[in-house]
């Protein structure tokens, strides 16, 4: 290398990086880039780092907190857009980018595609579904309205329901257009929800989302999630009258009834309040008259009852009489009875004198007495009949007496030890031989000793011995048992040709038969 000095200027790397940006920015200071979304970040900071993209080229893009939250569009992958900023280099990684300061859909065809990928992301979800909606009230007391405060459509909602049935109007004030008109409806929404029935300001009993006609983009703050997630998620019954009868927004679908109008939604909302007092009057008319007939044809139907009933002196002239005949009977029944009771009383007290009276009662205490001297004597008798049994047992009961007992008794109990003990060897030794000959009879007729000696036994698929050779279809399958076990085997020959069957699990061998029990020994 030539140590020749060069006159070319020597820049440090900052200062070359800062001078190139300078040009660039001077070169392109304001621009508006029309391309397709790419590549989107949202880092925790709050900015937006996004590409935009064509068929040939990248362009690297940022979009700084401040100007993200006034966008009128979110940015979305493959949406095609026009941004407006400037060009600008990132001196720290030597690139090139571009700050975003607006961004705005290429043209109704992309907000369409946009709307359209949209409403099946949220249809998805079940925002849409039927079965979400709720019944509109039909009578309500308190309507709140979430619209602009300084437009036609909130004096046309208010003139309707003035006209119709004039209640209680909240108003919710919002923008209806512009980078934050979704999110104020959204609270809008979200705000009348979340007042209580009693409280200072009263919660409404239908909800109505209006706004005028205008062009998609106009119209572009009710097409955004948020709305459209506020109104699904309401409790309040909602009504969407947004544009006119040809707009649609994605809080249509949404909403509980959509109104082709703003002044539409008012004649939803609330009845006609002549027409309602003229069908109460009506149904009061015809409540009055029925009552009418009602009681003219009760009155008559009692009337007619009332002359068929008899009068009443004919209804108790005989019950009377027969109380004349029974009062007349019970006076001398009276007399009768008295006169029966005095003479029977007179016959017993006739019979009951003190003589009578004292005699009887001497007489039944001697029979006391003599029967308390007699069970005394009985007594003393039976007490010395069993002291002198008692005497004669103790006499007996002697030392030698019941040494001499103990000692039978030890005998006669060894005596019949013996004897049980050889009665329960005889015992055993029968039951034994009675085995042994049950067991020599088993082994003389069971046909294992002939599978000893060579022969075989052939049983069908069921487990079932095989007779006859003619009963063996070609393919059925076969067991053959022999002396030290059991083989399978499948005929080859014989009837028609049969499906191959499971084979039965082998029978359990014959037990043999129990020994007899002990029974009894004697």
């Amino acid at each position: 290398m030539s140590d020749t000095p060069s006159n070319i200027a020597e820049f440090s790397v900052s200062e070359i990086s800062f001078s190139i940006k300078r040009t660039m920015e001077d070169a392109f200071g304001y621009v508006r880039v029309r391309g397709e979304l790419g590549r989107i970040s949202r880092p925790g900071s709050g900015h937006v780092y996004l590409d935009l993209k064509d068929d040939r080229s990248v362009l690297s893009a940022v979009i700084w907190r401040g100007a993200a939250s006034k966008l009128r569009i979110q940015p979305e992958q493959g949406l095609e857009v026009i941004a407006t900023g400037k060009i600008t280099t990132f001196p720290g990684q030597s690139k090139y980018q571009m700050v975003i300061d607006a961004l705005e859909p290429a043209g109704a065809g992309a907000l369409m595609a946009l709307l359209e990928e949209r409403k099946k992301k949220l249809a998805a979800e079940g925002l849409f579904a039927e079965e979400r909606k709720k019944p509109l009230p039909v009578m309500p007391r308190v309507i709140g309205v979430v619209t602009s405060p300084s437009g036609a459509v909130i004096r046309d909602i208010l003139h309707r329901i003035s006209d119709r049935f004039p209640l209680h109007v909240l108003v919710w004030p919002v923008r209806v257009q512009g980078e934050t008109c979704g999110a104020e409806v959204a609270n809008g929404i979200r705000g009348f929800n979340s007042l209580t029935p009693d409280g200072a300001i009263p919660r409404p009993d239908l909800v109505i989302v209006a706004r005028g006609g205008g062009s998609i983009e106009d119209l572009w703050g009710f097409n955004e999630e948020g709305v459209v997630r506020a109104a699904a998620e309401s409790e309040i019954p909602l009504i969407s009258a947004v544009g006119h009868e040809t707009d649609w927004t994605l809080i249509d679908l949404a909403a509980d009834l959509r109104a082709p109008t703003p002044t539409g939604a008012a004649e939803i909302a609330v009845p006609v309040k002549a027409d309602l007092m003229a069908n109460i009057d009506d149904l009061s008319r015809r409540l009055f008259s029925g009552l009418s007939r009602l009681l003219s044809n009760r009155r008559t139907e009692l009337r007619a009852a009332g002359a068929a009933l008899p009068a009443p002196r004919d209804l108790l002239a005989l019950p009377r009489q027969r109380f004349d005949t029974a009062a007349a009977s019970l006076e001398r029944g009276l007399i009768v009875n008295t006169r029966h009771h005095r003479s029977s009383f007179d016959g017993v007290s006739s019979r009951l004198s003190p003589y009578l009276l004292t005699r009887g009662t001497a007489e039944a205490r001697r029979k006391l007495d003599d029967m308390e001297a007699r069970q005394t004597r009985a007594l003393t008798v039976a007490i010395q009949h069993k002291r002198q049994a008692f005497a004669g047992i103790a006499s007996r009961l002697t030392p030698d007496r019941l040494l001499q007992m103990a000692a039978l008794g030890t005998e006669r109990l060894d005596a019949l030890t013996g004897r049980l003990d050889r009665a329960f060897q005889t015992r055993i030794a029968q039951q034994r031989a009675q085995l042994d000959g049950l067991d020599k009879l088993l082994t003389s007729l069971s046909y294992k000793d002939v599978l000893a000696r060579g022969y075989a036994v052939l049983r069908d698929g069921t487990g079932q011995p095989v007779r006859s050779a003619t009963s063996v279809a070609q393919g059925a399958t076969l067991a053959i048992e022999l002396a030290d076990g059991t083989v399978d085997a499948v005929a080859t020959s014989g009837g028609p040709q049969l499906k191959k069957a499971k084979p039965k699990p082998k029978q359990a061998e014959p037990s043999k038969p129990a020994s007899a029990g002990q029974g009894s020994l004697f």
